[in-house]
């Protein structure tokens, strides 16, 4: 691969056919796997910084990658204002994500859909009505979502309630004590107690990675919940103080190769809280692709979660088609 070029998608590619990935049925907790992983923090920083300033895509590649972007985003609303009209606006802007004029604009053969509306357990019901027939999931944040410091038996209560009222998608947060005291089987079990709890719902484990105080943890935590059977992890709750990095999510990149090297199973990977502008969509991709390979640049196995990223987006793709930028108040809120 170039120096300073990233092996482009076909220009304004649609989804890859032939990639939905196989649920992670776990395995047995193996801390052999991971109890002597060292991370090289000055390392894992230098390379993490090559990707924002020597990978670049131009023109009608750029606008490729952005409309895959879209795609991948977990378009969400957690706020503790929400109503269910503001959830079902959300709804159609995940229906259309970019304008009509701009998808005949770009020649796509069908206009893209987000990976899923992500809202809280009492708005799934409103979520799963405006999103009906649209194939678009829901999902929900569930187990006492920020800061996970509910009772175990009310958590997983609240999973099963989200999945009842129509959600597609689980995003779990872990008990961050687990790790920072170092105690891997409190946290395998609670997180195969949530998996098993989610039924055919699909899993995602919210490391909170702002809060485990070193990357030697937040692989090993990455390690754990994957044997525990997440089926995606995820960086951040985004009330953290520090959300999404570069440097964290090579981390658990890394996590994840190990893990299918271990075991054949791809899991799933989720940035989410301070992902705002095209560039830092385009960041994370150029990262999926070159640690993971292009089977990571589909919603199956990476998402993105995000609330105003997907306006930016749209923006720059005008920019693509008209030559000029428009006024972001002229793009729907996304």
């Amino acid at each position: 691969m170039s120096a300073d070029r990233v092996t482009p998608l076909a220009p304004l590619s649609g989804p890859k056919a032939g990639t939905e990935a196989a649920r992670n049925p776990g395995t047995e907790l193996r801390p052999e796997w991971f109890e002597e992983a060292r991370v090289n923090l000055s390392g894992v920083e230098r390379r993490a910084a090559t990707i924002p300033t020597r990978r670049t895509v131009k023109k009608e590649w750029q606008a490729a990658w952005l409309v895959k972007a879209m795609s991948c985003i977990d378009l969400t609303t957690l706020a503790g204002d929400d109503t269910e009209e503001r959830v079902r606006r959300l709804c159609a802007k995940a229906r259309m994500p970019l304008r009509t004029d701009l998808v005949e604009a770009l020649g796509l053969e069908a206009a893209p859909k987000v990976g899923a509306v992500c809202v809280y357990p009492t708005m799934v019901a409103a979520a799963a009505k405006a999103l009906e027939g649209s194939g678009i999931p829901v999902a929900s944040v569930a187990t006492g979502f920020p800061a996970g410091l509910m009772p175990l038996k009310l958590r997983l209560e609240e999973i099963r309630y989200a999945v009842g009222e129509g959600a597609g998608e689980i995003d779990i947060v872990i008990t961050r004590a687990h790790v920072l005291g170092q105690d891997w089987q409190a946290l395998y079990d609670e997180v195969a107690a949530m998996r098993e709890a989610c039924g055919p719902a699909h899993m995602k484990a919210i490391l909170a990675t702002g809060d485990l105080k070193t990357l030697r943890n937040v692989f090993k935590a990455s390690m754990v919940a994957m044997m525990a059977g997440a089926d995606f992890i995820k960086t951040s709750t985004g009330k953290e103080d520090v959300n999404a990095t570069l440097p964290v999510s090579l981390v658990m990149l890394r996590a994840i190769r190990d893990y299918l090297e271990r075991t054949g199973q791809k899991v799933g990977f989720k940035p989410a809280g301070g992902l705002k502008t095209a560039k830092d969509a385009l960041s994370w991709q150029f990262l999926m692709k070159e640690e993971l390979g292009r089977d990571w640049l589909e919603p199956d196995l990476f998402r993105i979660g995000a609330s105003s990223l997907l306006a930016d987006i749209e923006r720059q793709i005008e920019h693509f088609v008209t030559g000029r930028y428009s006024a972001a108040m002229r793009h729907a809120i996304g």
